[in-house]
């Protein structure tokens, strides 16, 4: 997934939560103290978090023909090809 700043476009979805006032209040100076709004702070925050839960997820639940085939893909080496090469040469984006 992509990450959206704010000068990629206009955003065109709202989204509603409740909150206590001191939740608010916390989430507001946390902001501030990074120099952004509350809904640039939240949106970047829970982004960052489902990224993390997607990207942490390590329970599989295959049957056994299926777990069998996932092992034969996991064991049987790439083919070479210019794209393998281009993407093994290429510096991750984090780096």
């Amino acid at each position: 997934m992509q990450p959206h700043s704010a000068e990629s476009g206009n955003r065109n979805i709202t989204i509603n939560i409740r909150a206590h006032q001191e939740q608010r209040d916390l989430i507001d100076r946390a902001a501030a103290a990074l120099g952004k709004n509350r809904s640039d702070f939240m949106l970047e925050t829970a982004c960052r978090e489902a990224e993390t839960v997607l990207l942490d997820r390590r329970l599989f639940v295959l049957d056994e023909a299926t777990f069998q085939q996932f092992m034969e893909q996991l064991d049987t080496p790439p083919r070479a090809s210019d794209n393998l090469k281009k993407l093994l040469a290429t510096k991750a984006p984090w780096e």
